[in-house]
């Protein structure tokens, strides 16, 4: 899997994004362009602004590591229309634009901020993570909706 938190990693997914059109159409599943820019926004929400939604039990957060994290954090690629968390559904039409600045400025400040900072980081879902774990929930999310988007 390629590193996000590396520059060229991060510059070629950028670079993907920027070829995404409001017009644009997934190869699969239901989202919009801009639904999806949102729905990829959300991970990066939960990490930067959590103080923003409430933190899941104990119960919840221990069957999301036990059951889930290695599936959204793990090397296997996502499934074609898998299921998602109800957080991360994203309903009506949302800015393609505002949503689109919004997660290149999140995968930016990601990448600056590097691997060492997200070393040990506790995640808002699946607690303490290794910078490996959190690479793998980054880049795979955005690999699989911008494959998605045929970009």
């Amino acid at each position: 899997m390629k590193n996000i938190f590396t520059e060229e990693v991060a510059n070629e997914i950028i670079g993907r994004i920027q070829r995404l059109h409001p017009t644009s159409k997934p190869l699969w599943g239901k989202m919009s362009a801009d639904q999806m820019l949102a729905h990829c926004n959300v991970a990066y929400q939960f990490t930067y602004e959590s103080d923003q939604y409430q933190k899941p039990g104990a119960v919840k957060q221990w069957l999301l590591k036990t059951f889930l994290k290695n599936i959204v954090a793990g090397d296997k690629p996502y499934a074609k229309n898998s299921r998602t968390a109800p957080e991360f559904i994203i309903v009506g039409q949302k800015d393609f634009e505002q949503e689109k600045v919004r997660l290149i400025g999140f995968i930016t400040k990601t990448q600056q901020l590097g691997a060492d900072h997200f070393e040990g980081k506790e995640n808002f879902s699946f607690g303490p993570m290794t910078a490996q774990e959190w690479n793998g929930l980054f880049y795979k999310h955005l690999d699989h909706h911008l494959m998605q988007f045929g970009v």
